[in-house]
């Protein structure tokens, strides 16, 4: 077969059949630590395998590297290795803290950055700063250690390693000739005022699979071993029997170096091992010079190219390999360099088509890397959980026993790319998150994102009974349901920027979020008035109390923010439902049902008159969870939080042109008030409008919305320089008390990192700004303003005398939020609060961070450092804000951004 190795075959976008993809940065950053590769007796996966291990132990279940590569089913690895020739072990992956080891949970101590990528992988580049002193290990975890919550973290650069400008820049790019052709560069620079040595180890690997099971498979395992090349080549020829045979082929005269991917069992447990080389075996040759510790037969299962550049002060050397299909003409000179050129300038042209015209330089890149972020993201996750827990002895029909995790979800079976989080820090899906990365995805690569939409939805991840897996270390939690909403987002996203409109992937999607709903109210309204729990709801610290445990009180918690996200459900099923009647009328029973369940949802929430056990707070304005007692009563838990600025998300326009599709909506809505006189306040609210005009279905009317707005839109409360605060600035001064057996428990505000350790501590809902929730407080303003128009104007911020319709309080929000990541007048980005030489190294001050989460106060960036997932929003964000305005939204033109009403072909 003739390969397509002509320079463009390779489109950014890829050519919609997969094979594009075959070959991505599919590999996690860590895979130690994880509740996958956890066999301890107490579930302690922290513990159990640590970082120390994870040079000498073989994984179980997946793997990590530096800046790698694998093909999409994890067979076969590359990555970067590293070794600066004073570090005790070689640099292969990236390092950082336990739970229990930070002072704020688990972080990453290194400085790495995804700085780009297609949505093919035709073309990706990857940062890695390494210091060319020793790496400070011990140094981070004693000083972090000794911290309390109440002190900033230790972070890398506060060691003093990277002083003098002494560490080395690391670039790694990949190229693709063709969909199993790919080309790496490496590009050391050498930042230090003197000359320095490095030494570079492209290392290329083979998942373990062979060693596990009764009957491991030691005969049909695959092998990589070296071979003759071409002149002024080498050669590692791997052979897998599903993958096939692939050569890497390198320039010059690098050392070959080989070993096995097998565990260590002499240094970890004092056994003996099998066979002489071990997966730590590279490192013990390169480092601690055993020359017995690699193969001299060059073969294995892990083999490393192993060069060592003396770079000069200021200098930087280059590295070009080859990794494509065995035998064939891999070049690593004639052309290699075109390759990269026709590469980056499809990749150029690629982003500029997609960035609004009016962008900044600094907009664009902001956008560009924060796009490269999602697609970097991406990760190979395996996990059959059915075989996982026979391992620890479970059956199905077994007793629970403590220690071991997910014993309800045998059925589940992972085999799948998926967008991660964060590849370090949280290297496993979580439903939600997942959900807000098809958001950011949705601009990039539709697609994919519609793939991992109905990803979760699929029989070997869905619960029998219809919950959606939240995450790793429990997939019986429960995440908040945005599924709907995000999958009504991205067909309509497609819909208007192709024309196409994929009802079959809404259909699916709807079929399956059907069973998800009836979970949803069969097991979270445990009283059957539409008033919902949950738990956490993702918030972690949020709530007065831990909301995923038994309440110190007794009784029940009924959650505002749990009935807002099942109104917002809601009214996305009925907006689903709604634009499938126009294609089977038999789903017009289903638009029905959802009307009328959304509605005693709204009205569960604020019923007639002034009731002290509704959620709704006249007095404050404000809405707020409710403590139902054991005896009955009931009592607001006062906290002005996320809880409470959630209804005002739970809004949607209809408009004409749909509801003309629903011949028995009108007849039906009538019938039920006259049967339901206790909704009609809420009835009225949802049929307000102009006759013949649109309809507007929202918790809030127009006058709690004012009264709501009022302290969003607050200084002294929720709105910071930089977006909507997850609590208000009024509890700094005015902390929530609650008292129970002479407990208190206490609510405050932290701009910055949680002070307690509720839900492993690594994170902060009391005060920081986060995307997710100002991304849907954005949506709900714009469906808002496409029912008000410029009829209702708020002040903004509240008490400037200065009103904005809610169109202007969006885009105000949305560029608060912006506003993080671009520089200031100063040069300075906020995202990186006081450090000086992220503000003026031109090294650094262009590498662009997408935190978890962002100081309420200064907008520095928190937690999680690489957590593109749901930062990446910003992107959908500014591209939104970029390209429509206000006459877009009004009358419901824009519906390409799964806000508003009627069709418009334009980008979103």
């Amino acid at each position: 077969m003739k390969r397509q190795t002509q320079a463009g075959r390779i489109s950014p976008a890829g050519d919609g059949s997969g094979r594009s993809r075959l070959w991505g940065p599919y590999l996690s950053e860590r895979q130690w630590g994880t509740v996958r590769e956890d066999y301890s007796p107490g579930g302690d996966a922290w513990s159990y395998f640590p970082h120390d291990h994870a040079r000498s132990r073989a994984y179980r279940w997946g793997e990590d590297g530096l800046g790698g590569i694998c093909d999409d089913k994890q067979r076969l690895c590359l990555a970067l290795t590293l070794w600066n020739g004073r570090d005790a072990i070689l640099k292969e992956r990236a390092f950082g803290l336990t739970n229990g080891e930070g002072n704020h949970g688990e972080d990453v101590k290194e400085y790495y950055f995804y700085l780009d990528s297609t949505p093919s992988h035709s073309y990706l580049r990857y940062l890695y700063k390494y210091p060319q002193a020793a790496f400070p290990y011990g140094d981070l975890t004693a000083v972090n250690g000794a911290r309390t919550r109440q002190e900033f973290e230790y972070e890398l650069l506060d060691t003093g390693v990277f002083a003098e400008h002494r560490y080395f820049d690391v670039t790694v790019e990949y190229a693709k000739a063709d969909h199993d052709d790919v080309l790496m560069r490496i590009t050391v620079d050498n930042r230090g005022p003197e000359e320095a040595t490095l030494h570079v180890l492209p290392t290329l690997w083979f998942r373990n699979t062979w060693s596990w099971g009764e009957h491991p498979d030691r005969e049909t395992r695959p092998r990589l071993r070296a071979v003759e090349g071409p002149r002024a080549a080498v050669t590692v020829r791997a052979d897998h029997p599903r993958l096939g045979s692939y050569d890497l082929r390198c320039g010059g005269s690098p050392e070959l170096l080989f070993t096995e991917n097998e565990t260590n069992q002499e240094r970890l447990f004092n056994a003996p091992n099998a066979s002489p080389y071990v997966k730590d075996g590279i490192s013990r040759y390169v480092v601690d010079g055993e020359s017995g510790a690699v193969n001299p037969e060059r073969e294995g299962t892990k083999a490393a190219v192993h060069h060592t550049l003396t770079v000069p002060a200021g200098g930087s050397e280059t590295l070009r390999l080859r990794l494509g299909p065995a035998g064939a003409q891999l070049s690593v000179a004639r052309g290699f360099d075109g390759v990269f050129k026709e590469r980056i300038a499809e990749a150029d042209a690629f982003y500029r088509e997609l960035t609004p015209d009016r962008a900044s330089e600094d907009e664009a890149r902001v956008m560009r890397q924060a796009l490269a972020g999602m697609l970097w993201s991406k990760q190979y996750y395996a996990f059959d959980l059915e075989t996982w827990l026979a391992e620890h002895d479970l059956t199905p029909w077994s007793l629970p026993r403590p220690g071991v995790r997910n014993r309800e979800w045998f059925h589940m079976v992972s085999d799948d790319i998926i967008s991660m989080p964060d590849k370090w820090e949280y290297p496993w899906f979580a439903a939600w998150d997942l959900a807000f990365h098809t958001v950011a995805l949705s601009v990039v690569d539709v697609g994919f994102a519609k793939d991992q939409l109905e990803l979760l939805l699929r029989d070997s991840y869905l619960h029998p009974n219809g919950q959606i897996p939240a995450y790793e270390w429990n997939f019986g939690d429960v995440n908040p349901p945005v599924h709907a909403w995000a999958a009504y987002f991205v067909y309509m996203l497609e819909k208007g920027t192709t024309g196409h409109a994929d009802h079959a992937f809404l259909e699916r999607t709807f079929q399956k979020l059907l069973t998800n709903f009836t979970w949803w109210v069969n097991r979270k309204d445990p009283s059957g008035r539409n008033v919902f729990q949950g738990g956490f709801l993702g918030l972690d610290n949020i709530g007065v109390f831990d909301r995923s445990a038994p309440l110190p009180t007794g009784g029940s918690l009924e959650q505002a923010d749990g009935t807002a996200w099942m109104a917002l459900y809601c009214q996305s099923m009925l907006q689903i439902a709604v634009e499938l009647v126009e294609h089977n009328p038999a789903y017009e029973e289903l638009v029905l049902k959802f009307v009328e369940h959304y509605l005693w949802i709204a009205a569960s929430m604020d019923r007639l008159g002034d009731l002290g056990d509704e959620l709704w707070d006249e007095e404050d304005g404000f809405y707020y969870d409710v403590l139902r007692l054991p005896g009955g009563q009931a009592v607001r838990l006062k906290v002005r939080s996320m809880v409470g600025l959630l209804p005002l998300c739970a809004s949607t326009v209809f408009h004409p042109q749909q509801l003309s599709r629903l011949s028995g909506l009108t007849e039906r809505l009538q019938r039920f008030a006259t049967r339901h006189p206790s909704l009609s306040v809420t009835l009225a609210s949802a049929q307000a409008g102009s006759a013949g005009g649109p309809r507007l279905l929202s918790v809030v009317d127009e006058k709690k919305l004012v009264r709501v707005l009022g302290h969003l839109l607050s200084e002294d409360e929720f709105l910071s320089p930089y977006g909507i605060r997850a609590l208000s600035r009024f509890h700094a001064e005015h902390p929530y008390t609650f008292w129970v057996h002479g407990e208190e428990f206490r609510v405050g505000y932290l701009p910055a990192e949680s002070d307690t350790g509720m839900f492993g501590g690594n994170s902060n809902w009391r005060g920081p700004v986060w995307l997710p929730m100002n991304a849907l407080i954005v949506r709900g303003l714009l469906n808002l303003y496409g029912f008000y128009g410029d009829d209702l104007t708020v002040e903004c911020p509240t008490s400037s005398g200065v009103h904005k319709n809610l169109y202007e309080v969006a885009e105000d929000i949305a560029a608060r939020l912006t506003r993080i990541f671009l520089r200031d007048e100063e040069g300075h980005r906020p995202v990186y609060g006081g450090q000086p030489l992220f503000r003026d190294d031109p090294h650094w001050r262009d590498l662009i961070s997408f935190y978890e989460y962002f100081h309420g106060d200064n907008g520095a960036g928190i937690g999680a450092s690489h957590q593109t997932g749901w930062t990446g929003l910003i992107a959908p964000l500014m591209k939104l804000f970029g390209t429509l305005g206000p006459d877009d939204f009004r009358s419901g033109t824009a519906r390409t951004t799964g806000t508003t009403g009627t069709t418009r072909k334009q980008s979103p």
